[in-house]
């Protein structure tokens, strides 16, 4: 059977669904869906998007579960295959990911959930399809593939725990910072009351305070009236964050681990100028004299060295909006802003992207109320590729997005070269 029928009949199968659950006769139910009786159920298997809403609407389904549905892949003849097969497909998805080759990953992912025996290699398929997708910038489909493998069950605790804190970090990057920092908070605690022996449950320990700890930092600006306090538990968790990627990254000579470390220097510099510890000026200075590594993104720095330097430029951005004012205020920005953006293009990374273009558009409004002149926001073709991509994968970005489109002025790209 092909493809196309397989996906047709599964079409069917959710239109019957529908008629019964609404007790509905066909006329009912193609008057809903506005079609013609005689025509309810189509020929082909790709139903038209108002179709597939319409009928979501009648199941009371989200749009996705029923795209789910009728595109979902067929049977497998690795469906009888070995653990050793599995274990084998798990080799691959590690090289990938080591690789950056987000595509394969993906697909060695999806292969080793079809031949999965078990809810903890069901659970690792969804973990590695999560990472991919975090590559891919796609951390929609990221919170749903991690999702997923929390749903299997019983899972080894440590497997269990690594899911968890990989769900509250793609909430994090989503911005969804009160499920981030729940979820976070109940894996800090575990280990407090369990302390990690083993590898992974070490790193996942150490991951968990990075996520709770930016969490919290993040937190600064959405409640500035308990700013301090979400700064000192920001600082706690990454110092301690801090201290344990940097111990593990010297005993398993792990150069990503020590990256990750440095991301958490950058965090610390933030809260320390929100608690006064330091001067937004000495904190700027700080941040900026970290960027002497990277002053040019061809250097030998790459993969989480070099992203931790982007999340440094963030950082000293997110000062320089709090704390400057007038030209200091736009030449820090300058600098913290195209490092970043620079940084992201190298790495295809849209989480910097992200804060790039956000914290652009607040610099544009904030020198505009400063000013009360109307300034020209101005981007070009590419910006306009970007801004649209982001907007695809950060639905909290999408207000932002289409005020920069509605308000700046584009400058087209010359396409007559």
């Amino acid at each position: 059977m092909s493809a196309e029928t397989e996906r047709r009949d599964r079409l069917h199968q959710l239109l019957d669904l529908a008629r019964v659950y609404k007790g509905w006769t066909r006329a009912d139910l193609a008057r809903s869906l506005a079609r013609d009786p005689t025509k309810l159920y189509p020929d082909s298997g790709n139903p038209k998007l108002d179709f597939v809403v319409n009928l979501a609407g009648v199941l009371d389904w989200s749009v996705d579960a029923v795209i789910e549905h009728i595109w979902q892949s067929g049977p497998s003849e690795e469906n009888a295959a070995t653990d050793d097969v599995f274990e084998q497909l798990d080799e691959q998805a590690r090289d990938a990911h080591a690789r950056g080759d987000w595509p394969a990953l993906v697909n060695a992912a999806r292969r080793m959930n079809r031949v999965a025996r078990s809810p903890e290699q069901r659970a690792r398929a969804c973990n590695r399809e999560c990472g991919a997708w975090d590559g891919l910038g796609r951390y929609t489909l990221a919170l749903d593939a991690i999702s997923r493998g929390l749903q299997n069950g019983p899972l080894p605790a440590e497997r269990r725990l690594q899911l968890q804190t990989n769900l509250a970090n793609t909430h994090y990057t989503l911005w969804n910072l009160d499920t981030a920092h729940a979820l976070a908070h109940v894996v800090v605690e575990t280990y407090s009351l369990h302390p990690p022996i083993s590898k992974i449950d070490r790193k996942n320990q150490a991951f968990a305070l990075y996520v709770r700890g930016h969490t919290s930092r993040r937190m600064m600006d959405r409640e500035p009236g308990s700013a301090d306090e979400h700064a000192r538990a920001a600082r706690r968790d990454l110092e301690d964050s801090f201290r344990l990627y940097s111990r593990m990254a010297e005993e398993f000579a792990d150069t990503r681990l020590a990256g990750i470390a440095n991301t958490n220097r950058a965090g610390v510099t933030e809260v320390d100028v929100q608690l006064g510890a330091i001067t937004p000026d000495a904190g700027i200075q700080m941040l900026m004299d970290g960027l002497e590594a990277v002053i040019r993104t061809d250097t030998a720095l790459e993969g989480d060295w070099l992203e931790s330097y982007g999340w440094w430029c963030v950082c000293g951005a997110n000062i320089a909006l709090r704390r400057l004012e007038g030209r200091e205020l736009q030449q820090s920005m300058a600098v913290f802003t195209n490092k970043a953006l620079e940084i992201a293009d190298k790495l295809d990374n849209w989480a910097l992207r992200e804060r790039v273009f956000t914290m652009q558009y607040a610099l544009h409004e904030t020198l505009m109320d400063a000013t009360g002149l109307e300034l020209d926001f101005t981007i070009d073709g590419e910006d306009m590729r970007l801004i649209t991509g982001t907007m695809g994968r950060f639905p909290r970005f999408r207000d932002v997005g289409w005020n920069i489109i509605r308000s700046a002025k584009y400058v087209q790209e010359n396409l007559s070269a």
